[in-house]
């Protein structure tokens, strides 16, 4: 009787050394796990629910009508010449997105706590997928956004060729924020409750019912600071045309994406070691 050899390969699995080794290259040999990650946040967002996806549509479209009656019409913010609807939507759609990626990316290493104690993967994956996820409520909110502006008789003009670019700044900067929210709230579970106070502060600190010209010009390249200043203004640059270029603001919005995103990985990487002990 002939026994066949097997051939066996054995994996060794051993700490990354160096805090700036972060082994990026993983996710791409993990792309599948991703995309069931995705798949499944998608699913589990509207499981059960009565709508669906519509609430992706309903959550800025009774935020816009609810600020074009109290900023708009009451108020009188100005709106750069846009129909305040339309310019409150815009703001809306990227911001409802980012909003949106810091509640789930926050809370996603400790609601995968059972996957993370069982077998190994790039934890960063987690919080991406959760980002990522997010996209499927922007993209039915954009489509109702380009309903709104053809109703109104807003054609795009040149500017929206870089659409995509403040598209990818949007997630990076979900991404950036998420890093850090999710590794602290892995030791620290009042993070989840801090979330939605941080979200309501840092909406009227962006531009979203109010453009960017109230700020005192000497003040904008520091407003440009908060990375979703640059988004949002980018956005109505992008699709009305006639709101402030945001200039300046967009490169120090882009710039301060880079560091939290570069900061966050960082953060992300010294405290992963630690995700399955802790959570």
């Amino acid at each position: 009787m002939r026994v066949e050899e097997l051939s066996l390969t054995t994996t060794i699995i051993q700490p990354r050394k160096g805090l700036w080794d972060l082994d990026l290259k993983s996710l791409w040999e993990y792309r599948e796990l991703l995309y069931f990650l995705v798949w499944r946040d998608v699913k589990v967002r509207y499981k059960q629910t009565a709508l669906g996806v519509a609430w992706a549509v309903l959550q800025p479209l009774m935020a816009t009508f609810i600020f074009s009656i109290f900023f708009g019409r009451l108020a009188r913010i100005p709106s750069d010449g846009a129909p305040y609807p339309v310019f409150a939507m815009v703001g809306l759609v990227p911001w409802q997105f980012f909003a949106n990626a810091l509640t789930q990316s926050s809370n996603s290493l400790v609601a995968s706590q059972n996957l993370i104690t069982k077998v190994y993967f790039p934890r960063l994956i987690i919080p991406l997928a959760t980002v990522i996820a997010g996209l499927v409520d922007f993209f039915f909110a954009f489509i109702v956004l380009i309903g709104m502006m053809f109703y109104y008789g807003i054609k795009p003009g040149v500017s929206v060729v870089m659409l995509p670019l403040y598209v990818l700044l949007a997630v990076l900067s979900a991404l950036a924020v998420g890093l850090w929210l999710s590794a602290l709230n892995v030791e620290f579970r009042d993070v989840k409750h801090t979330v939605p106070f941080l979200s309501q502060f840092w909406m009227f600190a962006t531009p979203v019912v109010y453009p960017s010209s109230l700020v005192p010009a000497k003040w904008r390249v520091w407003y440009g600071l908060n990375p979703m200043v640059g988004v949002v203004e980018g956005f109505r640059h992008a699709l009305l045309g006639r709101a402030t270029t945001p200039g300046p603001m967009i490169w120090v919005s882009a710039g301060a994406v880079m560091v939290l995103l570069l900061g966050g990985l960082l953060y992300f990487r010294k405290m992963e070691s630690t995700f399955a002990d802790v959570v």
